[in-house]
């Protein structure tokens, strides 16, 4: 068993994707900054003042305060400024994503292009090839 779960782990595909879910969350470190620290006070700049980080609608008449840190404390609200902020920061990193692959798919046709192997199938192993020659013999009913 511990072998079998050591190839496992050692195999290329697992070592890349957790390489991929560490980038991935430095990543987000760096979008939530970027939303955070430079877009949204940008956009409160041009709206006269607009922080979505801090609305909130409170759920409970106990909650009085004007900050939401304080009004979690105080009772249950409905923090939706947060989520505007999370909605921007996935539309964010989903723009870059798709920008990143469209770059991929891009220098991949560029490389296909300059080899000679884009459009041109795959070759057919040539047990498959006597596969499907037999195939057909016997649906016409010949023999060998």
């Amino acid at each position: 068993m511990w072998n079998e779960f050591k190839q496992f782990a050692l195999r290329g595909n697992v070592v890349d994707l957790a390489i991929g879910i560490i980038i991935g969350a430095a990543f987000s470190k760096i979008v939530d900054s970027l939303v955070g620290d430079i877009f949204m006070p940008v956009v409160g700049a041009v709206t006269g003042g607009l922080d979505f980080s801090n609305y909130f609608t409170a759920l409970s008449g106990d909650v009085t305060a004007a900050s939401l840190e304080e009004a979690k404390n105080q009772g249950a609200v409905l923090a939706w400024g947060s989520f505007i902020t999370a909605a921007i920061n996935f539309i964010i990193i989903a723009w870059i994503l798709f920008l990143l692959v469209k770059g991929m798919n891009r220098l991949r046709r560029t490389e296909d292009a300059k080899t000679g192997t884009a459009d041109k199938p795959p070759e057919v192993p040539a047990d498959v090839k006597l596969l499907t020659e037999i195939r057909d013999l016997m649906k016409t009913g010949r023999s060998l």
